[in-house]
């Protein structure tokens, strides 16, 4: 899909990894490094995004860095059109709508740091139904083609082993 809107894949992995996760900051050599093109690549292309807003840059020593800028007009739906993709945004509210008292969701790993691995870690908070969590991760996994690991925990597991999980890369959901 983002692929009819974007013509360039660097493009695509860029506003993957910067909009999925909007605190992240990244320089150039890194991004080039991850993404396995040539850091000229990856500097056209940021700086494209830079001169219209898109992306905020900050100069760290001999460093440039670049996140996305939340305040742009534009920020909510250029991640909602990243996460709708993914197919995060269907998932989360499948899981709100049919499982129980959902606390809080949170998605870990790769995809909290925008990077799209084809696995989606998430970890779920509260008093859910694990069997309906199971079959709707398994039909979610068919239309969204990739592959989803959950845990499910009540708030007090959650509030006894907080750190365990949230010294992992973590985005918070809900």
């Amino acid at each position: 899909m983002l692929t009819e809107l974007f013509t360039s894949k660097t493009r695509i992995r860029l506003l993957l990894k910067l909009f999925l996760n909007p605190g992240v900051s990244c320089y150039i050599r890194e991004l080039a490094t991850e993404f396995d093109v040539s850091p000229n690549a990856i500097k056209t292309e940021m700086e494209s995004l830079s001169s219209v807003g898109y992306l905020e840059k900050t100069q760290r020593g001999r460093s440039v860095f670049f996140q996305a800028n939340t305040k742009h007009p534009f920020f909510p739906e250029i991640s909602s059109i990243v996460r709708k993709t993914l197919g995060i945004d269907r998932l989360i509210d499948d899981v709100l709508a049919s499982l129980g008292q959902v606390e809080a969701v949170y998605i870990l790993d790769d995809y909290a740091q925008g990077k799209d691995s084809g696995i989606i870690d998430l970890l779920v908070v509260g008093d859910v139904d694990k069997v309906k969590l199971e079959g709707l991760k398994t039909i979610t996994e068919g239309k969204i083609r990739r592959r989803i690991r959950f845990m499910a925990i009540s708030r007090a597991e959650f509030d006894a082993n907080q750190g365990v999980f949230l010294n992992r890369p973590n985005w918070k959901v809900i």
